[in-house]
């Protein structure tokens, strides 16, 4: 295992895994990335409610959202459109699609680009943070015969990029996590043709094989963006962009 304190990452070698503090607290504690903050700061305070050493039989209990909604508005803070600018990210496109988070974890504010799924949850981006209020994924509905299928929602995004088109003729279905497919998967398969832009790792080809064994006619368009692991790398490597050091996300 191996920790770059310059950028606060970690990666797990054996396991080929990595992340932030947050995520390997969510790995660990097998919680969602609110309740992980809300652990972390009990942990900096002083009061912690975890350990680094797990019981053998841990019994994920069920928890409530440690996220509080505070304020949804318009993308309008500068550090959350130079974090899109850096993902290569149309702002037309993500004013379309997305709002302005501002969120609290226990007695700290946060602010995110927040985009709506199907639960009336939020998912939650920005440079040092990526999380959701609820796990569900977004559907986007019309009297289409096609339906287009992407993991998460910066995918979403950079193909609105690609495309110039802020709101292509299809329906579409951004699955926030491969962990919602079941959710998806009967609206996803009512469809005439089916168009998949999942990611291009094991997690990725496993969700287009299940897609392809429920859908009547799909087409893996994920062959378009290898060697890349997924679309918004793509378009990264197609818009280089000079990256900014700018707030955390956090309100001082």
């Amino acid at each position: 295992m191996k920790v770059d304190y310059d950028k606060n990452l970690w990666i797990d070698y054996g396991a080929g895994k990595g992340g932030t503090l947050i995520d390997l607290v969510m790995r660990m504690e097998r919680c969602d990335a609110g309740e992980a903050m809300r652990l972390i700061e009990q942990m900096i305070s002083g009061t912690p409610t975890f350990s680094f050493h797990r019981n053998s039989n841990p019994i994920p209990p069920h928890r409530e959202s440690a996220i509080t909604i505070e304020q949804v508005r318009p993308l309008e803070t500068l550090a959350l459109l130079a974090y899109l600018t850096e993902r290569g990210i149309d702002l037309a496109a993500a004013r379309a699609h997305c709002s302005e988070v501002h969120y609290r974890v226990a007695d700290k504010s946060y602010f995110a680009v927040g985009f709506r799924n199907d639960a009336g949850g939020w998912e939650l981006r920005n440079r040092y943070f990526k999380g959701c209020t609820s796990k569900a994924p977004t559907t986007r509905r019309g009297d289409y015969p096609t339906c287009l299928v992407f993991e998460g929602f910066m995918d979403y995004l950079s193909f609105l990029t690609l495309k110039r088109n802020p709101n292509p003729p299809h329906n579409i279905v951004v699955l926030n996590s491969v962990t919602n497919l079941a959710k998806a998967v009967p609206f996803i398969a009512s469809h005439e043709r089916v168009y998949t832009y999942l990611d291009n790792d094991e997690a990725g080809q496993k969700v287009t094989a299940e897609l392809k064994a429920a859908c009547r006619n799909l087409s893996d368009l994920s062959v378009h963006y290898r060697p890349h692991n997924d679309l918004n790398d793509y378009l990264r490597s197609r818009r280089p962009v000079k990256e900014h050091r700018q707030s955390r996300g956090r309100k001082l």
